[in-house]
């Protein structure tokens, strides 16, 4: 056995800590290229011990050679040299495997304390450490509730007084991050509203965007693990660069932290992905082990005039929080008194609870939160506390509201979804056919093919076809493959159905003699690397190399060739309250070189109206503004439509889920 000294980074007092220099993981302060740091509670066996740092291992590594090393010490080591550090045998990274699971259990239970220990004196498991700084730790919630006050207007603001005009502390910061010179300058054909800048009132004077080119290592524990990312865009689509649409929660990629929605990728370990095809991209993304991502993040806009830095008052959800009594005997407010915060609540399924539990005073109008119910989605997010008063929810006011009317409010906004009337052709180089296939079969056969999609599922997709399997009596026909969307079977409409009814349809009409099944194919004219374009084979085998059909999912670009009649879209009602930009950007309409293409959401940036309501996502189509279709507009057209919506503007919009990797 041997006793091992704790990782500490300087003092666990919260005196000097930041939210932006604070480890999201463990909690103190340390540069990003080092080692997370932790205080120990307990001697540790020398088994467990990393051979660099002569610290408890860090997601172990196994080499060939039989020695054990954290992931992050044996791979800078090896970026210097290409042995073992122990036996000097010669060692490259792809070769190591992750330990087993039996000695990462065992340093996931070593105990560790609370980093902020003069206010928290818990002691824990090593694995728990970051979810207790997350959702109980007080010193580790104060410093994120001040981070997000100083980016969120203050309940005066909300009520429209003026500042003291001085310009803040964030904004002095903001000016010394680094700028992407790119930015000033669109890309062709780029229809940019989050960076219009107002030629009235000298408001809000904050067209310099600031972004950060960053590089972020993500490691699998298993080959098939997933990320967590859902990604759009390549140079096959109106979009051009690869981006990331969202993170899926709970996953590898939402653990680390370091990534958001609308970060464009770069490069993946040293490869360009600057002009590559979606599905190309995607391959990349999909390999192994380890991933070391360079990325591009916008920050927001750097204020130039204080005088106009007000913030959007619009939102998800936004609450004022009051001085709370909490059960726990904390005599202090989670929040600091009169802190609006725009919380987004996305449901990853749609019997998901919200769990809040909204009420009404006696003593003051509006809506309260009594009480936030474990495991409800409002208490994993970990912003909402009890007592907090509603302000708005998805642009609604209810600063004067009942409990009654914020649930109608929520109950709408589950069912935003409809059939789409907007006529318009899918982007360039994306296409469809149909395929007709009539055959006579033994009532008992099986037509030997599962499903997924339906118009109940979160995005409400058309049932499409996962896997056909070598026994039934469609593989042995080969016109029906997998990712194919269904149309009808003998005449019978399966376009707009639920998954279990258009389960329900199949089993009924595949108990007869005579089956006649209608799909649609969706293809692509873009070549491959070799000049060729893509097979179906091919796209197959880049979608996903899982066979299994439970866990296929198709890419992003098989739903932009299907016709616009496919379509389901809902309408985003965006709101502010000053001259200050929509907050994002557009690419797409009528070109010469490139005939009209569709309208897609390229860039949300932070701090502005898109990015606080939360619906919105990069690769968003939109079909239309405040009713009118933006089918045959060019960017003259649409820009000066989205300028003159002062406070309001209605986006319609079509949403298809990015490629999962």
């Amino acid at each position: 056995m041997a006793t091992t000294e704790a990782k500490v980074a300087g003092s666990s007092s919260a005196a000097g800590l930041s939210w932006a220099r604070v480890c999201k993981e463990c909690g103190q302060q340390h540069e990003s290229s080092d080692c997370h740091l932790y205080e120990y509670q307990d001697e540790v066996d020398d088994e467990l011990v990393c051979h660099i740092c002569l610290q408890p291992l860090l997601r172990p590594m196994d080499t060939p050679c039989g020695h054990t090393y954290c992931f992050h010490c044996l791979s800078n080591f090896l970026k210097e040299q290409d042995f073992c550090p122990v036996d000097r045998q010669r060692l490259q990274l792809h070769q190591c495997r992750p330990s087993s699971l039996l000695v990462r259990n065992l340093l996931d239970k070593l105990t560790v304390m609370c980093p902020h220990s003069t206010e928290c004196q818990l002691k824990m498991q090593r694995c728990e450490l970051q979810p207790h700084l997350h959702n109980r730790c007080p010193v580790f919630r104060r410093l994120r509730e001040e981070a997000e006050k100083r980016k969120r207007p203050s309940w005066n603001e909300l009520k429209g007084r003026k500042g003291d005009g001085e310009l803040s502390a964030d904004a002095k910061h903001s000016a010394t991050l680094s700028q992407n010179p790119n930015r000033d300058q669109p890309d062709p054909g780029l229809i940019n509203p989050a960076y219009e800048e107002s030629e009235e009132d000298n408001t809000p004077l904050r067209s310099s965007l600031v972004a950060e080119s960053n590089v972020v290592e993500l490691f699998r524990e298993e080959p098939e693990e997933e990320l967590g990312l859902r990604i759009v865009g390549g140079k096959d689509t109106p979009l051009g660069n690869i981006v990331i649409q969202e993170i899926v929660r709970d996953s590898l990629a939402a653990r680390d932290g370091r990534l958001a929605p609308g970060d464009h990728i770069l490069e993946v370990n040293d490869v360009s992905l600057a002009s590559v095809p979606h599905a190309r991209a995607i391959a990349v993304l999909r390999q192994p082990s380890i991933l070391r991502l360079t990325v591009m993040q916008e920050k927001g806009f750097k204020t130039r005039d204080p005088r106009s830095d007000h913030p959007p008052s619009s939102g998800t959800a936004s609450t004022a929080s009051q001085p709370s009594h909490s059960p726990h005997g904390n005599a202090t407010s989670n929040h600091n008194q009169g802190t609006v915060l725009q919380v987004t609540l996305v449901k990853s399924q749609r019997s998901e609870p919200l769990g809040i539990k909204l009420i009404r005073k006696s003593d003051e109008s509006g809506v309260f939160i009594l009480d936030l119910l474990s495991g409800g989605l409002a208490a994993k997010d970990g912003k909402l506390r009890n007592n907090d008063k509603v302000l708005a929810i998805n642009g609604h006011d209810l600063r004067h509201g009942t409990p009654e009317s914020a649930a109608q409010i929520i109950q709408a906004s589950e069912y935003f979804r409809r059939r789409s009337t907007y006529i318009k052709d899918p982007p360039g180089g994306f296409s469809s056919q149909e395929k007709t296939v009539s055959m006579k079969k033994e009532p008992r056969l099986s037509l030997g093919i599962t499903i997924a999609g339906g118009r109940d599922c979160r995005s409400r997709l058309p049932v499409y076809i996962t896997s056909v399997q070598p026994v039934g009596c469609l593989h042995r026909d080969g016109t029906i493959q997998r990712g194919d969307v269904l149309l009808s079977i003998n005449g019978v409409d399966l376009t707009q159905l639920t998954y279990n009814e258009a389960v329900s349809v199949l089993k009924a009409q595949t108990a007869q003699s005579q089956v006649a099944l209608r799909v649609i194919q969706t293809l692509s004219d873009v070549p491959d690397e070799d000049g060729e374009a893509a097979n179906k084979d091919d796209m197959d085998t880049m979608e996903d190399p899982r066979d299994d059909a439970l866990n296929w999912t198709p890419l992003w670009t098989r739903w932009l060739g299907l016709p616009s009649p496919m379509h389901w879209c809902r309408d985003i009602v965006l709101q502010k309250t000053n001259n200050e930009s929509w907050g994002f950007s557009i690419v797409g309409g009528y070109e010469e070189s490139h005939g009209q293409q569709p309208f897609f959401i390229k860039t949300i940036v932070p701090g502005t109206p898109a990015h606080f309501d939360g619906r919105l996502k990069c690769g968003d189509e939109i079909v239309a503004v405040n009713g009118a279709t933006t089918v045959g507009m060019n960017n003259s057209s649409l820009i000066p439509m989205l300028k003159l919506q002062k406070n309001k503007v209605t986006l319609t919009v079509v949403s298809w889920p990015g490629s999962l990797v």
